[in-house]
């Protein structure tokens, strides 16, 4: 597969403050890549910087094989953008406001008409095509928000955070679309809080902290890097919290945690650990009313690697 974005020793600065850090790495063609971080870690500045919305320091960006400039009109034809902030034209219509963004592209009127029909069915808004954005619910507010970004079948999509504050119905309608659309050959750059979804959509990851890259790789690349074999989670009532270092000197443990009389112990090995634990909690007559053990998901990796302090 060949790159569609290649980044290359970018660098941006804001006074004091370096958002982005000698960052390198590549987007694939038909991959669906996660661009995850905590707050701050400089993940919405390299997207500016790619779409050639904000000057960087120095560094290189190429899409679809050519440097990346404000002035790359041709390049950014073919590119789609959603972004969190829901941005559509509250006196048109949902049909009126992804005919209006798809006419900033598509000149011929019988295409453009079939491109908007396209969109329309791609995230389930056949119903609705009449109402006004204020007679929408969440949920199909941003669903209309993605079809006026992809209405004119870009090559290269962002999505930022597109299911924040929507129901588990319209969540799931949107990452069968944002599948739907990998599978007719966009190429998705996707940003989300939402570990879940980069587990079920993208088929590569990059964690960003501080304006570098702190991981990159598939999710079983990501866990493997992470060291975490096994996560043990129980129900404790009222705890003595003396019994916490103890657990954490059993064999294998890695991190433990207790809240809201929830145990939840991480193992960087997976054999025998649930014996040794339900033996301890015996033999200190600790009673415990649920058990469960899974092997460790994208957001355990993610704290891992970032730390599980509060950011701004």
């Amino acid at each position: 597969m060949k790159n569609v974005i290649e980044v290359k020793n970018l660098t941006k600065e804001y006074k004091q403050l370096r958002a982005i850090d000698d960052l390198s790495f590549t987007v694939r063609e038909g991959e669906i890549l996660g661009l995850l971080g905590p707050n701050g870690s400089g993940k919405s500045t390299t997207i500016n910087c790619l779409l050639s919305l904000l000057k960087f320091n120095s560094g290189n960006i190429k899409i679809f094989g050519q440097d990346m400039m404000p002035d790359a009109y041709e390049i950014k034809r073919n590119i789609g953008v959603v972004f969190q902030d829901v941005a559509v034209f509250d006196e048109l219509t949902v049909y009126d406001n992804i005919n209006y963004f798809c006419g900033l592209y598509i000149a011929d009127k019988k295409l453009r008409n079939q491109y908007v029909e396209d969109a329309i069915t791609l995230v389930g808004l056949e119903n609705y095509k009449k109402f006004y954005p204020k007679q929408l619910s969440g949920g199909l507010l941003r669903r209309l928000n993605i079809a006026c970004g992809i209405v004119h079948k870009p090559k290269l999509i962002f999505l930022d955070e597109p299911t924040v504050a929507v129901d588990p119905q319209s969540r799931n309608n949107i990452l069968d679309g944002i599948k739907s659309l990998r599978d007719q050959g966009a190429t998705i750059v996707y940003t989300t809080h939402y570990m879940e979804e980069v587990e079920i959509i993208c088929d590569r990851v990059i964690i960003l902290d501080k304006g570098k890259i702190i991981a990159s790789g598939t999710i079983d690349e990501l866990k493997a890097l992470a060291n975490i074999e096994e996560k043990v989670t129980l129900e404790v009532i009222d705890l003595d919290l003396k019994y916490l270092d103890e657990i954490k000197k059993l064999k294998h443990v890695d991190d433990i945690s207790y809240s809201n009389n929830l145990l939840i112990i991480t193992y960087t090995k997976g054999k025998n650990n649930l014996v040794d634990l339900i033996d301890f909690l015996k033999l200190n007559k600790i009673n415990y009313t649920k058990i469960f053990s899974e092997r460790p998901t994208l957001n355990d990796v993610f704290l891992y690697l970032t730390g599980k302090e509060l950011r701004d």
